[in-house]
């Protein structure tokens, strides 16, 4: 151990000293600079075509005989092109000795000052054979060299196009506009120079009103086309990039050690930092573009006929609000602008890199950032406060890494955003094509792209998030994605809401398989009866020789169109011969719970029991949980629900403890509200961020009303029994619930054996169930009661076959 510390202090030692070194090379450095430039700028001021060169004599210039010697020179090799050479080293020296990271200038910037350079001086050259009785300064051998030849080639007003456009590529280069960009600026400005100028001379002017305003508006056409150059520039910029990045790579073969004390950057050991292509900016991917904007006509596939007579599917676009026309819209300069101060922040905490890639979409905007070689990914994700500060953001969320990609991805929120309406999903080609009937409209990604999943394969939902974030509308959502595209004959639904407000609105309608159910002794006593539902249909799975709900139901068609009519479950212990039953479709049965805290407070035991139940067998059966709340509390969300359910969403919580308490990791606590959310599918540990979609109470009510004109509901008669009988205190029927209830005791009798997991073996039953009849048989004074960890005493005399 003290071997180790001792090498991280002489590491530590090695930095520091490292970071001395360049800081006072550096500054060497820009002193030097700075004074050549001064002393070159006096010694062109004072220039004297008459003093000699290279020798010691008496001079005019003003720097003496090196003055001479240097501005005779530069005067004699690019003329008038010395004083840019000049600004450009005074520049750079000054650049050396400003504080924070020092970034060299980029290829193209030595580029546009070399091209800047050789047009100064050719250009006096130019203008003194076309002008001979005007003066426009020393043109330099340079200029002398290159002049005639460009004349030769191209005469005098070729040569000066020539020289303007080499100029005006130079200036870009050093300004590290790329020319796509400023072509595009040039073109909005002399459109709408043009523009101005028609209309104020078709003003002044009155009676040519229209001529010149319509020639105003036509100069604007022909200048508007440049504005739209920056598209033939986007394979250009992207191989420019591609390249910048490679050669930054390259160079930088140093590992930058960790930042020091209060995260102060440490350049890495060698003789300069490692340099970027500032000048390269990210390239802005907008995933709208190309997708259509036309909804899918059509409506789904339903039943022509059900139980309850013709039925009429509900039209979407006749019930749902259409999102305004117009598409998304973003400021190209803003996402440029938000990359270079993430950029410029990160590198203040030494995390050197760059954007390469922005995703706007419509309510947050990812930055793709790519950490330069070495970087460690957890200095990134350990400054999202300090990002939200520098960006004026609500929160930001990183995601270290990007999967598949070597980047960090940086999702920011945008200032204004953009509404998801429910049609647009129902309407959605991806949604319309799903086949299930539970196919869930779940919103849409960071990208605009519709997201879709299907209850069927989840096959359990769990829901979390604070009072105000966008739970109770998620519900909506999900109840209409499934009300619009199944009838009642296919999906059942059971709506438990304790808090008596959200989910009572959908009372009446003919996929209700109960009331809505608001009590929680209700509730739990239903929760109970849908066990019962479902050990019936795996009874009934099990006498056709079916695995789920799906070939179940396909046995059955090919059962009707054959004419059968029943067929017989296999004999319970205890019986001769099975019951026989009808053939008859199964519909889904979906059962959605508005606040499980609400029951987990009146009924823990029961209500935990019955779910966990249901999320281990009941996916087969074609029974479905979407169990939300907003307290996700150990106490609510224990490790018996959470093991069951692994599908899970997330709105905004309070702390990131909640948010590792429902998606076991954070960012939930990072999230923006009202439908923001994070979703994390079944099979695997990546969330994906999603936008839930907004549906207004008058839609909601026009789709019920809709559904309640089709028929009335069709209650479960065992549903509605255990329901009337935990509401009247009565507990659950005991003769009539349980039909083993009898042979139960007599096993109890004869074997002195009052044990639940014996008599769950002997019949063949659930936990709960032998549970339930031992509790019976110690309200009848069978047996006695639990006394520590000794067995039960059995107070009755065995019992005959002929008694029971």
């Amino acid at each position: 151990m003290a071997k180790r510390k001792g090498r991280k202090r002489k590491n530590g030692g090695r930095a520091s000293r490292a970071s001395r070194l360049w800081t006072v090379t550096r500054e060497v450095t820009g002193v030097v600079l700075i004074g050549l430039a001064l002393l070159s700028a006096i010694a062109l001021w004072t220039h004297a075509p008459a003093d000699p060169m290279f020798v010691l004599a008496p001079v005019e210039n003003g720097a003496g005989a090196v003055g001479a010697t240097l501005s005779g020179l530069l005067v004699q090799s690019v003329g008038v092109g010395a004083a840019v050479l000049i600004l450009l080293v005074l520049a750079l020296g000054i650049r050396l000795l400003l504080p924070g990271d020092v970034e060299l200038p980029t290829g193209r910037f030595w580029l546009g000052a070399s091209l800047l350079l050789v047009t100064l001086s050719t250009l006096p050259a130019l203008l003194a054979t076309m002008a001979p009785h005007l003066v426009f300064g020393r043109p330099g051998w340079l200029g002398e060299t290159l002049a005639p030849a460009e004349q030769l080639l191209l005469s005098g007003p070729g040569a000066l196009a020539l020289n303007a456009l080499v100029m005006f590529v130079g200036v870009l280069g050093i300004a590290g506009v790329p020319p796509g960009q400023a072509l595009a600026r040039l073109g909005r400005g002399g459109a709408l120079a043009a523009r101005t100028i028609g209309g104020l001379a078709a003003a002044g002017l009155g009676a040519a009103h229209a001529g010149l305003l319509r020639a105003g508006f036509t100069l604007s056409g022909w200048l508007g086309p440049v504005g739209r150059l920056p598209a033939l520039f986007t394979v250009w910029r992207e191989k420019r990039a591609r390249r910048a990045r490679v050669a930054a790579a390259r160079e930088e073969t140093e590992i930058a050690p960790d930042p020091v004390r209060e995260g102060i950057p440490v350049p890495p050991s060698g003789a300069k930092p490692p340099r970027r292509g500032k000048g390269v900016a990210p390239d802005i991917v907008d995933h709208s573009a190309g997708r259509s904007s036309e909804p899918e006509q059509g409506a789904f596939a339903f039943s022509e006929s059900t139980s309850f007579g013709p039925y009429t599917p509900p039209d979407v676009a006749a019930i749902f609000q259409a999102p305004p026309e117009g598409g998304r819209r973003y400021d190209r300069d803003s996402l440029i602008m938000n990359s270079r101060i993430l950029e410029k922040k990160l590198a203040d905490f030494g995390v050197n890199g760059r954007v390469v890639t922005v995703h706007p979409g419509p309510v947050i905007t990812m930055y793709e950032f790519e950490p330069a070689p070495g970087v460690k990914v957890n200095r990134i994700t350990n400054l999202s406060d300090d990002l939200a500060l520098a960006l004026r953001a609500l929160s930001i969320r990183i995601i270290a890494p990007i999967p598949g990609k070597s980047v960090v991805g940086i999702e920011v929120p945008n200032p204004d955003r953009e509404v998801v309406y429910i049609r647009d999903l129902l309407e959605a080609k991806s949604f319309r094509d799903k086949g299930s009937k539970l196919s869930l409209a779940l919103g849409k990604d960071i990208f605009g792209n519709p997201v879709e999943g299907d209850l069927a394969a989840m096959p359990h939902l769990l829901v979390a998030g604070a009072t105000g974030t966008g739970k109770s509308v998620f519900l909506n959502s999900l109840l209409c994605s499934i009300l619009t595209r199944a009838t009642p004959d296919e999906v059942k639904l059971l709506l438990v809401d304790p808090k008596l407000l959200e989910l009572s609105i959908y009372e009446g309608i003919p996929h209700l398989i109960a009331e809505v159910v608001t009590n929680p002794k209700r509730a739990a006593a239903a929760l109970q009866g849908i066990v019962q539902k479902m050990e019936e249909r795996y009874q009934m799975m099990a006498a056709l020789g079916v695995r789920n709900i799906k070939q179940f139901n396909q046995r059955v068609g090919e059962a009707l169109a054959n004419e059968e009519r029943s067929f017989r479950l296999k004999p319970k212990p205890g019986e001769e011969e099975g019951r026989e039953v009808e053939f008859q479709h199964l519909p889904y049965i979906v059962v959605v719970i508005d606040e499980l805290a609400d029951l987990m407070v009146v009924s823990a035991r029961d209500v935990e029991e019955s779910l966990q139940r249901l999320a281990q067998m009941a996916r087969a059966s074609g029974i479905h949980l979407v169990l939300a709340t907003q307290r996700p509390s150990v106490d609510v969300l224990t490790g018996i629900i959470k093991a069951n359910f692994p599908s899970r969403i997330s709105f905004q919580v309070s702390s990131r403890t909640d948010s590792r308490t429902i998606l076991d990791q954070g960012g939930a606590d990072a999230l923006l509200g009202q439908g923001d959310m994070l979703f994390l599918p079944p099979g695997t540990s990546k969330l994906q961020r999603l936008h839930g979609s907004y549906v207004s109470e008058k839609e909601v009510t026009q789709l019920v009303e809709h559904l309640r004109g089709q028929g009335a509901p069709k209650f479960d008669d065992d549903l509605l029994r255990l329901e009337e009988a935990s509401e009247a205190g009565e507990g659950l029927p005991d003769e009539e619930t349980d039909e083993h209830y009898d042979l139960a005791v007599r096993i109890v009798t004869e074997t002195r054996n009052a044990s639940i997991s014996y008599v769950q073996r002997r019949l063949k039953v659930g936990y709960n169930r032998a549970a339930r009849m031992i509790e019976q048989m110690e309200n009848e004074g069978v047996v006695g009661p639990q006394v520590g960890t000794r067995p039960r005493e059995v107070y009755a005399q065995a019992i005959d076959g002929d008694e029971v």
